[in-house]
């Protein structure tokens, strides 16, 4: 059998609008965030989940109440959490974002790396793979763990994963499919 996930990106944060990058930080939602939030229940009103996993950050929680909190379950796990970038948290993303590649093995200053991230998202497909088979989970989170998921689950390299990252092309999609098998 297999897991089915459909992955989504939590909403546009203040900190988004600003430039910033959140990471471990909680994030508050703008009102454009919150607006995308609550349209995406009905952009994705054909599919059915048997439950709704997020982030344990601020902004995927909210995210995932908006979208899906009179319709689903959700959970909460930390395993989803965005990359911790230690000292960057809230920091602007030019001043770091452009070399992502370098933290692949390397852990940003009192953070961690892009792997210690796959090994949360490695954890977590465990757990959905040992729980969940022949389900359809949802998923609210954020970049990294959605490129842990390109690395675990469509065998791209890491620098695969970021160099093709939608969020470079900005073409956002409501939801990604991935396949746990």
């Amino acid at each position: 059998m297999s897991v089915n996930i459909t992955y989504f990106v939590h909403g546009t944060t203040t900190d988004n609008e600003e430039g910033l990058a959140t990471g471990w930080n909680p994030g508050e939602l703008s009102e454009l965030g919150q607006d995308q939030s609550k349209q995406l229940t009905s952009l994705v009103s054909d599919k059915k989940f048997d439950i709704v996993f997020c982030s344990d950050l601020k902004r995927a929680i909210d995210s995932a109440q908006f979208a899906f909190g009179d319709i689903y379950k959700i959970v909460e796990d930390e395993r989803l959490r965005e990359c911790n970038y230690g000292d960057w948290n809230g920091a602007p993303g030019k001043n770091f974002k452009h070399n992502m590649n370098e933290f692949v093995d390397t852990v940003y200053p009192n953070g961690e790396s892009y792997r210690d991230v796959e090994n949360r998202i490695n954890s977590f497909v465990e757990f959905l793979k040992n729980n969940f088979d022949g389900k359809h989970i949802a998923i609210v989170a954020h970049q990294a763990p959605q490129l842990a998921l390109d690395v675990l689950l469509r065998h791209k390299t890491w620098e695969e994963a970021i160099d093709e990252d939608w969020r470079k092309t900005k073409s956002w999609q409501p939801g990604w499919e991935y396949i746990i098998e």
